[in-house]
């Protein structure tokens, strides 16, 4: 092949065969044959023809260099090109394939996505079961009954599906939790309305024995009173005793009669007032004991009661102080009154003694008609 043959099929590279010679090394070929048309010649240069000829080898030189550059450049170009082609046909490719897939895997999806709503559905209805006990304890009777009926109302059957004998268990499980949690409520409501029962019960004994003890007070004040006016009959008649010792000896007799009559007076005085004593003694004693019986029977309310008591007890001995004074105000103003009198009988021209024995008798009512006014 001679050298004119060898550029045209440098010229003939085409798209066909340029994946084979645009390789490494694969161009070394065409330089080799360039080199070996130039190096076989002789440049002369002192000739037109000779100059030409150099010129002419350049010429094909740059000619086989751009027909092989261009189909390169040309075949480099599609080939930077080429991945972005690959690149959005497999991007196509995989969006496709992706589709395919879950358009393929749907049925499954849709129903893996039903059977947990289905699944979701019984755990929703099993959590019901199991949470009807909560709050057990603050629960009211009425409040537990609900809760059992509602759970009663639960039908098991087949619509549980596999969960039909675990939603069994559960209600038969809370049901039982439920029925001993009201029976416990009912236990403990009985409890305190036999509490609530008790302290009634206390309330009125303690009520009772409140008026008992009022009565009883009221007594032993009466029986003070008594008490009283006997020692202030038994002074009085030792006053009488000892002016009557001092009149005339023609009224000894009638005077000794009167002593022994008075002393017998006293001594009744005497003996009544030692028995009101040990009554009222006794009766401090059965009110104590009755108060700590009291007091025993009140566990819950003793200190209230305790504190009512007191007061009563307070205002029973200001009522017995009240008429203590009462009384001691009255004998004072008595004695008082016959001292005045005593003072204008003898300023009236009577002796004293006279006087005396005068206003014994107008006190002692033996004098018709005539009274002291007090």
């Amino acid at each position: 092949m001679s050298a004119e043959q060898k550029l045209i099929a440098i010229e003939e590279i085409s798209e066909a065969n340029a994946p084979a010679i645009y390789v490494a090394g694969g161009l070394q070929q065409f330089i080799d044959l360039v080199k070996a048309e130039i190096d076989g010649e002789v440049p002369d240069l002192t000739t037109r023809k000779g100059r030409e000829r150099i010129a002419s080898l350049a010429a094909k030189v740059s000619k086989s260099k751009t027909a092989v550059e261009k189909p390169g450049r040309d075949y480099l170009r599609r080939l930077k090109e080429m991945p972005k082609v690959v690149e959005a046909e497999l991007r196509e490719f995989v969006t496709t394939m992706d589709a395919l897939r879950d358009e393929t895997r749907r049925p499954l999806t849709e129903w893996e996505q039903a059977e947990d709503a289905r699944i979701d559905r019984h755990n929703d209805r099993l959590d019901w079961l199991r949470n009807r006990d909560d709050g057990l304890d603050a629960l009211e009777a009425t409040d537990i009954k609900d809760r059992i009926a509602s759970v009663e109302k639960v039908v098991i059957g087949p619509e549980w599906e596999e969960f039909e004998a675990e939603a069994a268990r559960e209600k038969d499980k809370v049901l039982n939790t439920l029925r001993s949690g009201l029976a416990k409520r009912e236990k403990y409501d009985a409890e305190q309305a036999e509490l609530a029962r008790l302290r009634r019960e206390a309330d009125e004994r303690a009520e009772q024995d409140r008026i008992r003890a009022a009565q009883e007070a009221a007594v032993e004040v009466e029986r003070q009173r008594v008490a009283l006016e006997q020692k202030e009959a038994r002074e009085a008649a030792a006053r009488r005793e000892q002016e009557l010792l001092d009149q005339a000896a023609e009224q000894e007799r009638e005077a000794e009669n009167q002593r022994l009559q008075l002393k017998l007076q006293a001594e009744q005085a005497e003996r009544a007032r030692v028995q009101a004593e040990a009554d009222r003694v006794a009766t401090e004693q059965r009110m104590e004991q009755e108060r700590q019986a009291a007091a025993r029977r009140q566990e819950q309310a003793a200190e209230q009661a305790r504190q009512e008591e007191r007061r009563r007890a307070d205002a029973a001995a200001a009522e017995i102080v009240r008429q203590q004074e009462a009384r001691e105000r009255d004998v004072a103003h008595r004695r008082s009154i016959n001292r005045a009198a005593l003072d204008a009988f003898v300023a009236g021209g009577m002796t004293e003694e006279c006087a005396k024995q005068a206003i014994t008798l107008i006190a002692e009512r033996k004098i018709p008609n005539i009274t002291i006014q007090y």
